[in-house]
């Protein structure tokens, strides 16, 4: 669980993922729509990765995303925060975009 805290503090914006999963290549391509450059870890062959993520509460644990070193959900998440506004919102208070 520490390296998951680890890498999702290093970057504003942080994207674990699976290359198989139609939902990460969706988030993906939101963040970088909004013109945010997140740093993705794909956990397709790190079953320890996915169990930490797990362990901190990321249900279902890909795609899990964070910024700002915090977890704000998965996919539905992700989206339901676009729709209200406020994942752009917190792209910029996290500096993942400047406007």
């Amino acid at each position: 669980m520490d390296r998951v805290r680890d890498l999702a503090s290093k970057k504003a914006a942080v994207i674990f993922t699976k290359s198989s999963c139609c939902m990460c290549h969706s988030v993906k391509a939101l963040f970088y729509e909004l013109g945010a450059s997140p740093e993705i870890h794909e956990v397709d062959h790190d079953r320890d990765m996915e169990r930490a993520l797990q362990r901190l509460g990321c249900n279902p644990a890909i795609p899990a995303v964070f910024i700002g070193g915090k977890y704000v959900g998965s996919a539905r998440d992700v989206i339901s925060l676009h729709v209200d506004g406020s994942l752009k919102q917190k792209l910029i208070e996290a500096r993942a975009i400047w406007f």
